[in-house]
């Protein structure tokens, strides 16, 4: 499946040096606003030592990660959802995402300008969560007008649909998210063709200098906002990302513990951005490759099998799992068949984060 998370923010709060983390691409992050008019995107891989060690079995002839699309997207003003900035620009480029990863300033630098003229970042979320509310209200009184007179004439849909919308407009109109509201799964599938903002979920990005990681008011304050709706934060000093970027594995490890961290903050976010939409990973193994595929936690074999090729899940017979922890005990496929830790599974079986399976399909 393609993952696509747009990193928003405010200009100059740090989206392209933290882009340029993650992707190692040369994009412009220079100290004025709109320095990022058209989105730049990357793909990254998503960290996983698993993987490594099922290829260290397998010694496939290729390694290939599960990977997430980042979007840098224009910076975003007050009055983006009136056009002001790019605002345009940047909303339709939201639209395109499954998340949004709201980047906001968390450190002191005089240096560096602040579009605002002062450093608050529960203001800075606000202000992006009341332009995506405000652009989302406009797209629900749009549907509003459609629906009902379809609603009154009797169309079941219809009446559905304009009771979900009335009650997204009133929580729209006291600026809050509409992921907030708690909506149900049928309730959802009534929206999606509207592709609303605010039904997207968040995470909340906290950039920090080399020293802001604890006894960061700033920081604590973007914890206190996100803990209200029940967002995840993660704390990442984006310039620090882009100065080890480079630096070998043990390098890095030896910088990181210098400074009391396990890991480095963009594997923390991505992480951060494959729970919040909700996502796990299985893996294939053979003499070709040995490959990490993405798929919804809850989600099925042979729905899994659809995710290598849709020929797979229509010609479904059967999965061949192996846990990964058996997978690596036993030695691999072949020990773990011996020791009678492979398991034949239907279709309907539910995929576990780090199952190992092998797809017999026939068409």
């Amino acid at each position: 499946m393609s993952l696509r998370c747009g990193i928003a923010g405010l200009p100059n709060v740090g989206k392209s040096t933290l882009f340029n983390a993650l992707t190692k691409a040369a994009v412009p992050a220079e100290n004025y606003p709109f320095c990022t008019i058209e989105p730049n995107v990357g793909i990254v891989p998503v960290p996983d030592p698993r993987l490594a060690r099922i290829a260290g079995i397998a010694k496939p002839q290729k390694v290939t990660p599960a990977v997430v699309e980042f979007v840098d997207i224009a910076g975003l003003v007050a009055g983006a959802s009136r056009g002001e900035g790019l605002g345009n620009q940047f909303l339709a480029h939201i639209r395109e995402t499954d998340g949004i990863i709201e980047l906001v300033r968390c450190f002191e630098d005089e240096n560096v300008v602040h579009v605002a003229g002062r450093l608050d970042p529960v203001s800075d979320i606000e202000t992006i969560q009341t332009e995506l509310a405000l652009a989302d209200l406009a797209t629900v009184d749009k549907a509003l007008a459609r629906v009902t007179p379809r609603a009154r004439s009797g169309d079941k849909e219809a009446i559905k649909l304009e009771a979900v919308l009335a009650r997204v407009r009133e929580h729209l109109d006291r600026g809050k998210p509409a992921r907030s509201l708690g909506l149900e799964a049928e309730e959802l599938r009534l929206l999606q063709p509207l592709c609303l903002l605010t039904t997207k979920p968040a995470i909340y990005v906290a950039n920090v200098d080399e020293r802001g990681f604890s006894g960061n008011p700033l920081l604590e304050r973007v914890r206190e906002f996100a803990a209200r709706e029940g967002a995840p934060v993660v704390a990442i000093c984006a310039a620090m990302e882009a100065a080890i970027a480079d630096m070998s594995e043990e390098d890095k490890k030896a910088f990181l513990a210098d400074l009391g961290l396990e890991e480095p903050g963009l594997d923390r976010l991505v992480h951060a951005t494959y729970d919040l939409l909700g996502l796990q990973t299985f893996f294939t193994a053979g003499p070709k490759e040995a490959r990490a595929w993405t798929i919804h936690k809850g989600e099925t074999a042979a729905q899994a099998a659809g995710t290598i090729h849709t020929d797979f899940e229509r010609g479904f017979i059967r999965a061949e799992v192996i846990s990964y922890d058996d997978y690596v005990a036993c030695g691999g496929e072949q020990g773990a068949r011996e020791a009678g830790r492979m398991r034949l599974e239907g279709r309907d079986y539910v995929v576990r984060d780090g199952d190992v399976i092998y797809f017999r399909f026939a068409v």
